[in-house]
């Protein structure tokens, strides 16, 4: 069994990429199955929340929650610096309220739950992003009216729900982190606990690209049937990528944050809240149909760029031209 896990943590990101293929193939194939696939999103996200959570010791996230120049490069780079790009980006589509109100929800939202395992992929600070995660959510929920209003105008605030933020902040984030530290609290005590630890580790990567091919399954039909109209954000999420990802290194450059927290800035800079922001999407008036695809876009333009940054960000954002511990990104 340790060869077998050896052997994907090995060779992750390329299974990452056969998920993501298999995934699309899958939805594309049997489109029917689109409906269970995207109710098994939620189970399988958290399973693989949980085994993270299990991952970081939890005295490493009450050490982090301290660490308020972290928590200051996270929440300006999110709040200050990507609302500017996206202002910008999403005038591109600002001629149909769908696209646009798509656009504007999933970019503005910052990603609170798998932002966290890209992140120890590529040697970031993932306990320091885990303990900013209930901030992250919380001042999300209070400036993306603002940001709407500000960027879409007051009719579009009628019309957005935020109770899909709470009901997934208790599934993706507060149950699997409580179970986590059950299991914790377990292991100093019995053998059972350590088994589970020692499981719920090896599973990581398969959980890993469970998810991905849930989540690409379950969409990939449907953005691929209103794929005319679509394309016109691809070039936006891509653009975005890009310099989200140069805003999340000069944000944690010019907070003076070593390589892990500079690496974990970034990754909060440019992932996304996508599965939180798509029911939000999904209550939305028929009219505004074209913004659930919009958001479902992002996702599949995003999981191929973390899939990518995974290997990029630990030879680019490194200290003194040295390259981080490679024990760290496999």
């Amino acid at each position: 069994m340790r060869r077998l896990v050896g052997w994907w943590d090995d060779h992750q990101v390329a299974l990452y990429l056969a998920a993501i293929g298999l995934g699309a193939l899958a939805g594309l194939a049997a489109p029917r199955a689109a409906p269970a696939l995207e109710h098994a999103i939620t189970p399988v996200l958290a399973l693989l929340l949980f085994a993270t959570f299990l991952g970081v010791p939890l005295v490493e996230v009450g050490r982090a929650s301290r660490d308020v120049r972290f928590l200051a490069a996270v929440l300006a780079a999110n709040f200050v610096a990507v609302p500017a790009v996206v202002l910008g980006l999403s005038r591109l589509v600002a001629d149909d309220p769908g696209l646009l109100l798509g656009v504007l929800l999933v970019l503005l939202t910052p990603c609170v739950d798998y932002v966290i395992v890209f992140t120890g992929l590529a040697g970031g600070a993932r306990a320091r992003l885990l303990a900013a995660a209930p901030l992250l959510m919380v001042v999300q929920v209070l400036l993306l009216p603002v940001y709407l209003w500000l960027f879409a105008g007051a009719d579009v605030v009628a019309v957005v729900d935020v109770g899909p933020f709470v009901e997934a902040f208790a599934l993706l984030i507060v149950l699997p982190l409580a179970g986590a530290a059950a299991v914790q609290g377990l292991a100093r005590r019995h053998r059972a606990g350590r088994a589970v630890e020692g499981a719920a580790a090896g599973a990581m990567v398969p959980l890993m690209m469970a998810t991905l091919a849930v989540v690409v399954g379950s969409q990939v039909a449907a953005v691929g049937s209103r794929v005319v109209e679509l394309v016109r954000v691809v070039p936006v999420y891509v653009a975005f990528a890009v310099l989200a990802v140069g805003v999340g290194a000069l944000v944690g450059r010019a907070a003076r944050l070593d390589v892990p927290g500079r690496r974990a800035v970034l990754f909060s800079a440019a992932t996304r809240n996508s599965l939180v922001v798509l029911p939000l999407a999904l209550a939305l008036p028929a009219a505004l149909d074209l913004a659930p695809l919009a958001v479902v876009t992002q996702t599949l333009v995003e999981l191929v760029a973390m899939v990518v940054l995974v290997r990029v960000v630990p030879a680019v954002v490194r200290d003194g031209g040295v390259r981080a511990d490679s024990s760290s990104v496999r």
